[in-house]
């Protein structure tokens, strides 16, 4: 059996509300494989953007273990997890986060601007994570001259162009309606099958998670397959 490439063992998140403490993550244990397309179900305050968050580098657990391509990343400082969340991870969030002035390839290659590529190389790598989602021809266009699934795809797009191993997605279809929702998770399914991307998705909608290979749900900080 190869090995997972996220690795999680006993994580534990507690926040303090005033005089409160409040369990997020309750001792979670998981293996995602490599290639996978996990769908991390649960209601409101379950825990599963904590854990997504997590995973993805953004926030730190109480507790436990989280090794992700064998890295622990509850041992790295804050300059170390900034590049290796630059170089491992993609994110896709809810909110498109396209900023509106920046035409679509622009906007895709805001995380290339961190890295040593030359201008011609960024141009490239732009260019074909726009045409994996389907909108090479919309390189041009502002924000507002596309449509809800579209603007997604271009985050997709931007999400992918560092070429990361791991694809993080927190409610990616929640601002849209079902027809432009299937055009997203179509081409998260098709990042999986085709260029073998590890895809976590938070997804409250059932018919969300069905596009995934695995569905785990959360409740109150722990895990119920």
């Amino acid at each position: 059996m190869a090995e997972p490439i996220v690795k999680i063992r006993e994580l534990t998140k507690l926040y303090s509300q005033g005089e409160i403490q409040v369990t997020a993550l309750d001792r979670i244990t998981l293996d995602i494989a490599a290639g996978e397309f996990l769908a991390l179900m649960g209601p409101s305050g379950s825990g599963k953007s904590t854990l997504l968050h997590i995973i993805a580098g953004v926030d730190r657990p109480t507790s436990g273990q989280c090794l992700v391509q064998g890295v622990d990343v509850t041992k790295l400082n804050e300059s170390q997890l900034a590049d290796w969340r630059n170089q491992n991870v993609g994110f896709i969030f809810q909110t498109f986060n396209l900023i509106p002035v920046l035409t679509a390839a622009e906007n895709v290659e805001l995380p290339l601007l961190l890295t040593r590529l030359s201008r011609t190389q960024r141009r490239k790598q732009v260019e074909t994570a726009l045409e994996v989602v389907g909108l090479a021809d919309r390189a041009k266009h502002l924000p507002r001259q596309l449509s809800g699934g579209q603007e997604q795809r271009v985050a997709i797009a931007r999400a992918l162009v560092t070429d990361p191993a791991l694809i993080v997605a927190d409610e990616p279809t929640g601002n849209l309606d079902s027809h432009s929702a299937q055009e997203v998770l179509s081409a998260l399914q098709a990042l999986r099958k085709d260029a073998g991307k590890t895809i976590i998705m938070v997804t409250h909608d059932p018919k969300a998670a069905a596009f995934g290979t695995r569905q785990i749900h959360l409740e109150k900080g722990e895990l119920s397959q």
